[in-house]
């Protein structure tokens, strides 16, 4: 045969389940993106024809939402660990289940303290607007023996206005950037964090506090960093992250430098002291790096495009 079957896997993309558990007149919404992807014995469907190896993608995505009902959704990574381990286990040539999941959230309206004219302020619990900070995002891969947990979120966008330069680089012929001793700094943050839970027999994460201790390590490195430049902005972020939080050994981030050019407002005849400027959304300096914890290698992807 002068070809041979490579890398393969198959599943059903973008699941979207929205699961309301409610706890009396209160209400708690998970609402997510779930991915499948399943590798495993699958050479004769695609040489052959023959799906007597294949479980119908259709079954995958009757299998997340059977699941949202009988597990429930404590968090993104308990569903997907859930959802990963079913078709390892129970389908003999599945070896290998990958479950990619973003998740959006939602936050409680806050309604006035009198009384409403229909339902009454103080008793509504059911009411939600989406956040639109930013989005959640999973990758759960199990073989039948061992754990990948990659976490992460994306599209959080954050700037500081001050406490950022930019001087002493490198200049040619070709430079026209004017040295900064005082920028704005926004970007718009994309990370993934590997935790080094994987295996069963290790005590498994807080998926929830975890996600919520690495966002405020990482808000808070960015707004504490009095910056020279991206790169030593997003080294602290990681580095906080690792510092604090033992069950994650690896970070990456993306972070698009979203540019803020002061306004000539000369022919105007008024002076623009640092209040007024231009947001420039393309071309943008694109800054990337990982940070490890000491003596673990990296295993997140460079092109986070797909992850």
């Amino acid at each position: 045969m002068p070809t041979i079957l490579g890398q393969n896997q198959y599943g059903k993309a973008e699941n979207r389940v929205v699961k309301i558990t409610r706890d009396g007149a209160t209400h708690h919404i998970k609402d997510l993106n779930v991915s499948v992807a399943l590798s495993g014995d699958m050479e004769e469907v695609h040489y052959s024809g023959s799906n007597a190896n294949v479980l119908p993608t259709d079954t995958t995505k009757n299998t997340v939402f059977a699941f949202a009902k009988e597990h429930g959704i404590e968090s993104a990574e308990q569903f997907g660990i859930h959802l990963a381990r079913h078709f390892v286990t129970s389908q003999e040539p599945i070896k290998t289940a990958r479950i990619r999941i973003e998740e959006y959230a939602w936050e409680r309206i806050g309604t006035s303290d009198a009384n409403s004219k229909f339902i009454g302020a103080d008793e509504v619990k059911h009411s939600f607007v989406r956040k639109g900070q930013e989005t959640r995002v999973t990758q759960i891969t199990f073989d039948g023996e061992k754990w990948e947990v990659v976490s992460g979120l994306k599209d959080l966008v954050v700037m500081n206005s001050t406490n950022s330069e930019f001087w002493g680089y490198v200049k040619d012929k070709y430079t026209t950037l004017q040295e900064a001793y005082d920028r704005i700094l926004a970007t718009q943050v994309s990370s993934r964090w590997r935790f080094n839970w994987t295996d069963d027999e290790q005590k498994m994460p807080n998926w929830e506090k975890s996600y919520e201790q690495v966002k405020k390590h990482m808000l808070q490195a960015f707004a504490e960093t009095y910056s020279l430049s991206l790169q030593q902005t997003l080294y602290q972020m990681g580095a906080r992250i690792i510092n604090n939080r033992s069950e994650i050994d690896e970070v990456r981030f993306s972070l698009p430098n979203k540019h803020h050019f002061l306004v000539d407002l000369e022919p105007f005849g008024l002076k623009n002291d640092n209040e007024v400027y231009y947001a420039a959304d393309r071309p943008y300096g694109l800054i990337e790096a990982t940070i490890l914890r000491d003596g673990c290698e990296p295993k997140i992807p460079v092109d986070m495009t797909n992850l």
